[in-house]
């Protein structure tokens, strides 16, 4: 398994042999440009996931790469020992798009660790965060003569940037294979530094594109304009039709969610909120709509003047427990039909999506994964819901029976999706930690 040194600016005192070996590792597996949105990138997305095989095997484990209509699911299990309870460890390994490539302050997929922190797309999201645990397993295997105090699967995906399409029949086909007690999921959020959080919920996720055509071709706008409506001015119509003019608890105690704080944060003059919520009550447990992405018309240096023959904007909507995705997909279709002006054609593509997710933080196996966060970090953790999705998730509990135990480390200024994404390399250490920690709490409930 090939490992390339990775220069850092941490001092040799600070860092052992064992650790530097571990990060040169998480900086060879974020060298794969693993964006699964993009075609370009299926042989980088299947490479990382042999990677990945060829790592989990060398512990010890049973591993392979399971071929789906897109991209493999990396599939590894322990030896099955009776009377253990099975934790399925799950993740992925795709990443979002570079874009802005321009704002990135390094090659995003040449890992460099600047201030304590390395930075690289997939840092934190989420190949930081499951990586942590595969070395929490590989050294707990060392410890222990080749036993785990749990049995342990791991199921590593390379869809979930798009949807996680292939993983959810391959669940459906391998019930069986793939039954467990408790999953583990580290693909969300701490509250704010040195904080353990423990993430009870979910939103749930309705994406849609609109696309709004006009004329055959780009006319000149001094000979047709005020004639031919214009897609663009149509799509602003449709956009802001979308909210009123107000935008229309237990946050409170969690930390660094003041509205001040996270409009500090995001670097905005001030946040805006739904009328009566504050930031935090709108992130974690309030429903969105928000516009991903917009297009249409000249966009190059200078000025086109033209009547731009289409325009684009792309749309999701975070749900709440009670909304199913199908459903608002299908209100914000019929929205769109109601509020398109004359004069334009408007086309609706409806996106991927899942139901919101919630669980009892207090379960036997809840209060374990609290007690291991209370030991790894020093203090007790915060319950938080999330205000992010992971579709597959509330599938998973559907089809498997299991509940999730999302234990998240990624940080308020992590910068996922966007450029500059890192992970504080301290924080990595201590999720190995955290993840034996865990493990053997969860071991030592009666099966």
């Amino acid at each position: 398994m090939e490992c390339h040194t990775l220069p850092v600016d941490l001092k040799p005192q600070a860092w052992s042999d064992e650790g530097m070996n571990r990060l040169d590792q998480l900086a060879t597996l974020l060298r794969f440009p693993s964006i699964s949105a993009q075609k370009e990138h299926a042989r980088d997305v299947s490479d990382c996931a042999d990677w990945l095989v060829d790592k989990l095997s060398g512990m010890g484990l049973e591993a392979k790469a399971c071929k789906t209509p897109l991209h493999p699911i990396v599939l590894a299990r322990s030896p099955r020992e009776e009377g253990k309870p099975t934790v399925l460890i799950y993740g992925h390994y795709d990443v979002q798009p570079v874009d802005p490539v321009e704002l990135w302050e390094s090659d995003p997929f040449e890992p460099e660790v600047r201030d304590g922190r390395i930075y690289a797309r997939g840092a934190t999201d989420n190949k930081g965060q499951l990586f942590a645990h595969i070395l929490g397993v590989e050294e707990l295997l060392r410890q222990n003569g080749g036993h785990l105090p749990v049995n342990v699967i791991f199921l590593l995906e390379g869809e979930e940037e798009v949807g996680s399409g292939s993983l959810s029949q391959f669940i459906k086909e391998h019930r069986e294979e793939l039954a467990c007690d408790v999953i583990v999921v580290s693909d969300t959020g701490m509250a704010a530094p040195d904080t353990p959080t423990f993430s009870y919920g979910l939103r749930g996720l309705a994406g849609a594109e609109i696309i709004v055509r006009g004329p055959s071709a780009d006319l000149h706008s001094g000979v047709f304009g005020g004639a031919v409506a214009n897609p663009i001015t149509a799509l602003a119509e449709i956009i802001a039709s979308f909210h009123d003019e107000e935008g229309r608890s237990m946050w409170a105690t969690v930390p660094g969610m003041s509205n001040e704080e996270l409009a500090q944060l995001t670097g905005v003059e001030t946040v805006v909120t739904e009328a009566g919520f504050t930031g935090a009550e709108c992130i974690f447990a309030r429903p969105t709509l928000e516009i991903n992405g917009i297009g249409g018309g000249y966009q190059g240096e200078g000025s086109k003047t033209i009547i731009p023959s289409h325009a684009f904007a792309k749309i999701s909507c975070r749900l709440v427990p009670g909304q199913q995705p199908e459903r608002i997909e299908t209100l914000l279709e019929e929205h769109v039909k109601r509020h398109s002006p004359k004069g334009v054609t408007v086309e609706f593509r409806r996106g991927h999506g899942g139901n919101a997710y919630v669980c009892d933080p207090n379960s036997e196996f809840g209060l374990a994964a609290q007690q291991a966060l209370e030991e790894a970090f020093g203090r007790k953790p915060v319950l938080v819901r999330e205000g992010g999705s992971i579709p597959i998730i509330e599938e998973m509990k559907r089809m498997l029976g299991a509940d999730a135990l999302m234990l998240g480390m990624c940080l308020p200024d992590a910068h996922i999706h966007s450029p500059n994404e890192n992970f504080p390399v301290d924080l990595f250490s201590r999720g190995i930690d955290m993840s034996q920690i865990l493990l053997r709490r969860l071991g030592q409930i009666k099966h």
